[in-house]
Formats: structure tokens, sequence, C-alpha cells
């Protein structure tokens, strides 16, 4: 005789293509069950991707044979379209339950687009709004950490993944699903699918705000994004630094021309203010957001500081805007938040 805890320990060996998380856990396993010797396993994938059935159905086909004892093996692979597929026909769509899908973007990396993502949901949720907090940045993310969350994400009864839910904002992020140390190895095609399956088929719930950390630049992702979702706006991350200003207008023109407002500009790194004397330093340069977005001609919506607080809460998952909101940079995300939220009424 075959267990059904024999056939599930060996599937839990198989793992979704591009993840290092296993189908059981995944909640790809409808059925499994044993007469005899012979097991019979069903399982339900979301994809468009025709290779991942096929896929699954051999790993686990071979898994399962190797069970000791196992006579005939029956792995069935039940496939639905994924929820994107049709977006990319019918042009951007909006998510279901969702009021306003906010993408927070920068021209490039470093100028600490996650940390004002992180926050800006949070100083959201502070006032009153329902948030959600979705990392599109699938080769570096890095949401999991600045909220201090390890868990892993698991499927309701419709297939769709539960979002992680820690300081009263819904996240999803790759960090979720990969190990600590596991790279994101994907292609094109993959990063496409992986976007809509993050954006479409997470059980956000109803949300005034879904906030979209994008990864730096203005590659597949990105296109992705603006091609099929319905943004309410971009909000643009940079430093007073000419350098960073000059890859910001990059990502304002990339919106421009899919027909996506820019809602306002955030100047990071704004400043810093020495603690023992109160005394400002320009750090990287002074006004360079202000006058980027009158060229632009949108708002600057928040001029954020340097803090060793802002840094520390990032590393030990405690944002400021939640643990340290009277800070200034707390009450910097709290009047971002402001700012945002009277752009989008």
């Amino acid at each position: 005789m075959i267990s059904q805890d024999q056939i599930l320990a060996a599937l839990k060996e198989v793992k979704y293509p591009g993840f290092n998380r296993d189908i059981v856990s995944f909640g790809l396993v409808k059925d499994a069950h044993a007469h005899g010797v012979d097991i019979h396993v069903r399982l339900a994938v979301t994809t468009s991707d025709r290779t991942i059935p096929v896929a699954l159905q051999e790993t686990a086909t071979a898994r399962l044979r190797a069970i000791p004892g196992a006579g005939r093996v029956k792995v069935e692979v039940e496939v639905q379209a994924a929820p994107g597929a049709a977006a990319s026909v019918t042009g951007p769509q909006e998510i279901e339950g969702v009021r306003n899908v906010i993408a927070v973007a920068s021209g490039k990396g470093g100028v600490g687009k996650s940390t004002v993502a992180a926050n800006l949901a949070i100083a959201l949720r502070r006032a009153g709004s329902r948030v959600g907090l979705c990392d599109c940045d699938l080769y570096g993310p890095s949401i999991a950490l600045m909220f201090g969350a390890n868990e892993r994400p698991t499927a309701d009864d419709e297939n769709r993944i539960i979002p992680i839910e820690r300081y009263g904002v819904r996240l999803m992020s790759m960090g979720f699903l990969l190990e600590d140390d596991s790279p994101a190895v994907l292609r094109g095609p993959m990063v496409t699918r992986y976007t809509q399956q993050f954006l479409r088929q997470v059980a956000w719930g109803s949300l005034d705000y879904l906030i979209l950390d994008l990864p730096p630049g203005t590659g597949d992702i990105q296109l992705t994004i603006v091609q099929t979702v319905a943004l309410r706006g971009a909000v643009i991350v940079t430093t007073p630094q000419e350098v960073a200003l000059i890859d910001a207008r990059k990502a304002a023109r990339m919106f421009a021309k899919t027909n996506v407002p820019v809602l306002g500009l955030v100047e990071n790194m704004s400043y810093f203010q020495c603690p023992s004397d109160g005394v400002r330093y320009d750090l990287f340069g002074s006004g360079g957001g202000a006058r980027e977005a009158r060229r632009l001609g949108v708002p600057l919506l928040g001029e954020i500081p340097i803090e060793p607080p802002l840094r520390e809460g990032a590393d030990l998952g405690r944002p400021v805007a939640e643990f340290a909101p009277e800070s200034t940079a707390g009450m910097a995300f709290a009047a971002l938040a402001g700012a945002l939220k009277k752009q989008c009424d």
C-alpha cells in the first residue's frame, strides 16, 4: 500500500519552474491518492506557458515512480489561462478591488526607491487608507527585508496567492518565494509572466492604494506593467544629484510615451541634518528635485532626508514611518502620503 503521506512527500520535491518552492506549498495539488500501489494525482496551474504543465507532469511522475513499491502512476494537470493574458490584448486593465495603482519608479538604482515605496505604503495606511505593496523588482527584491517578513505565501480555494500582511500593509514579493541567497534566474517571457501573476493572481482584496515598487530603469517589467495595468499614475524617485536626475528624466519620458501620468517627483537623500548641532548639509547638492519637477511640469511631492534611523529601520524590518513617525524622515513620509492623496483625489 502507498500512503498519501508518501505521495505528498514525493510531490514536495517538485519545484515550480523558476522558483525554489514546491508545488504542494504553492497549493497546486488538488488531489492525491492511491489504490493499492497505483497512484493518481491531479494538479491545477494557472499559466499561459505551455512548457510549465509538461515540465510539472514529467517531474511529478518521475518522483512518484521513485516511491518504493509504486505501481502505475497517473498525473493530470489542469491548466487555466493566466489572468494577465487577456490584458495584453485588450490594453491596460484595472486590478479588481483596487482603486488606485501607483507605480514608484526611478531611472537608476541606488536612489532609495524601495525605501520610499515601503514607507509611503505605511504612511498611507496610517492616514486611514487600505494599502497593498507589490515588489515588482524580481531580480533584486527588498520589500521582504524592509518589512521584516520571511513567511511563505499560501493559496486560497481559487488558487490565488494570499499576500503577507505586515504593519497593516498587504505584501507580495519574490523575496517571499526565494531562499535568502538564491537568485531569480528568469528570461524575458518568464519575467512578464511572473509580473502578471504577482499583480493579478494575488488576492489583494479591497484596496485604496496598491503601490508597485518597480525595478530601476525602463525594461521588460516596466513595459509589461504600463501596457497591461491601468495605472493611476507614477511617482519618480531621484536624488538632488544631476546623474540621478538625468535618469529620472528618462523614466518620466517612458511614462509619457505610454500615457501614464507622472504624479510627481520625490527627492530622496535630500539633505542630512546633524543631530548634534542641527546644521543641514546638502550631501548630494541642493534643489535638484525641485528644478527637475519644474522642468517636467509636475509637483515635487516630498523631500526625504538622510537619517541613520531610516537606514537602520530598513535593515531591521522596522520602517521609520511606522516606528519613528515623529522623526524628520517619518514626518516627511507622512507629508508625501498627503501630497500623493491630493494628487489622486
